[in-house]
């Protein structure tokens, strides 16, 4: 069942960031995927889960692996010329580790972020 996203008034949208990064990381994988907001769709996606990407990494889940899909994940947005994101962190994620290295190799690849 898809529920469809909330209907907002133009003057509304005008100030919503309309692409949000979300990340998740468990005792095995590193994921993150950019989530379109106004039709709650993923935009685009990375994850050491990935077969393609599992071969070419020492370890699917440390920091080096969250930088990794950190700058795959900014080549596809850059691919789908989505130029910014807005950083959505749950309240236990804090700017430090796996989280910054995420961020850091999306700045780096020229993806802005808001």
């Amino acid at each position: 069942m898809v529920i469809p996203p909330p209907v907002r008034p133009p003057r509304i949208l005008k100030f919503l960031k309309p692409y949000i990064l979300k990340m998740h990381f468990t005792n095995k994988y590193v994921s993150a995927q950019v989530i379109h907001s106004p039709t709650a769709t993923v935009a685009s996606a990375a994850s050491s889960q990935e077969k393609a990407l599992r071969s070419s990494m020492e370890s699917t889940r440390d920091v080096a692996a969250a930088a990794k899909i950190g700058k795959i994940l900014a080549e596809r947005l850059l691919l789908k010329e989505i130029p910014a994101v807005s950083v959505s962190l749950k309240r236990e994620q804090k700017y430090h580790g796996k989280v910054k290295a995420v961020i850091d190799s999306l700045r780096e690849a020229g993806v802005k972020l808001l």
